[in-house]
């Protein structure tokens, strides 16, 4: 039985996800992608991401229209639950693409560099 793939989670239209789709696919790295806004990630799943990175704060993309467009009262919230329902309505609000490798560890952003270095590549 073959290791979980890597996973790329973000937006179908979204710049950094086609750029880090076409980096994979350029390197031959095995991948699968899940659009964020057409399969919703589990409260569970969100939570995990955000602890791993950090924080919620370093899994939203605060520098995002959206996030730009919120009431100040969205912008803070006070909770697991809260931050699970802004993101249910905002799928749009994670930082993207969100990659996680077959041993489970979560990244996010796309550069050329972090790419290489999280697959073991040379410059």
């Amino acid at each position: 039985m073959s290791a979980t793939p890597n996973i790329v989670y973000g937006l179908t239209a979204c710049d950094s996800c086609k750029k880090a789709r076409n980096w994979l696919e350029r390197f031959d790295v095995p991948y699968a992608f899940v659009d964020l806004r057409t399969d919703r990630q589990p409260p569970e799943t969100l939570k995990a991401w955000a602890m791993q990175l950090g924080g919620w704060d370093k899994l939203i993309n605060k520098a995002s229209t959206t996030w730009r467009q919120l009431p100040d009262a969205r912008k803070a919230p006070g909770s697991d639950p809260e931050w699970f329902l802004l993101l249910k309505e905002h799928p749009a609000l994670v930082k993207r693409p969100v990659l996680v490798t077959a041993d489970g560890v979560v990244s996010v952003g796309f550069t050329d560099n972090a790419y290489k270095a999280r697959f073991g590549l040379r410059k």
